[in-house]
C-alpha cells in the first residue's frame, strides 16, 4: 500500500513540475511582452518581446526607498545567474535625468539602466505608475511574473533557472 502510495506522489511531483514548466514557458501566462528594444552596456540591441534568454524588466526611480533597497538584491542575482538572464532597469519619466545619472554613477550595478525620459516604456508595460514594478519575460516574449513592490528573489530565479537550464 505505501509502493502505491509513493509512486501516485511521484507521479504528482512530475506532474505539478511539467505544469509550472508548461506555464513558465511555452503559455501566455500574463501575457506578451511589448514590442520594445533597449540597448545592453556593449551596444547590443535586446527586442523584449522576443528575446534571447529571459529577461528582468524592472521599474525604479531615486525617489522610491524600495526601488533603492532592492537594488542591490537584484545586483546579487544578476552576480549569481550571470548570463543566464538580462536584468534592465528603467527610471521613470518623472525622475530628473541628472539624479538619474548621478544614482548609475555612484551605483555601478551589473545590468543595463535605460532612462524612460518620455513615458513611452512605462505606457508599453500598461502604463506602470508605482515602483518598483517588474516583469519577467521568457524567451518566447511571453510575460510570466509581474509585481508590484519588491522583487520575490526565490522565486524569479528559480523561473530564471527553469528557462535557462543549460546556461
Amino acid at each position: 500500500m505505501q509502493n502505491i502510495g509513493s509512486k501516485l506522489f511521484g507521479l504528482l511531483v512530475i506532474v505539478l513540475l511539467s505544469t509550472l514548466l508548461y506555464f513558465t514557458v511555452f503559455s501566455d501566462g500574463l501575457g506578451k511582452a511589448p514590442a520594445v528594444t533597449v540597448k545592453n552596456t556593449q551596444g547590443e540591441s535586446i527586442d523584449l518581446s522576443h528575446p534571447k534568454k529571459p529577461v528582468l524588466v524592472n521599474f525604479w526611480a531615486t525617489s522610491c526607498p524600495g526601488c533603492i533597497a532592492e537594488m542591490p538584491h537584484l545586483a546579487k542575482m544578476k552576480q549569481e545567474l550571470g548570463d543566464r538572464f538580462e536584468l534592465v532597469a528603467i527610471s521613470m519619466q518623472y525622475d530628473p535625468a541628472s539624479q538619474v545619472q548621478k544614482f548609475i554613477q555612484s551605483n555601478p550595478y551589473p545590468f543595463i539602466f535605460v532612462m524612460d525620459t518620455d513615458g513611452k516604456l512605462s505606457k508599453a508595460f500598461g502604463e506602470v505608475l508605482l515602483t518598483p514594478t517588474s516583469f519577467l519575460i521568457a524567451p518566447n516574449g511571453n510575460i510570466v511574473y509581474q509585481q508590484i513592490g519588491e522583487v520575490q528573489f526565490d522565486i524569479v530565479s528559480e523561473r530564471i533557472k527553469q528557462m535557462s537550464p543549460n546556461l
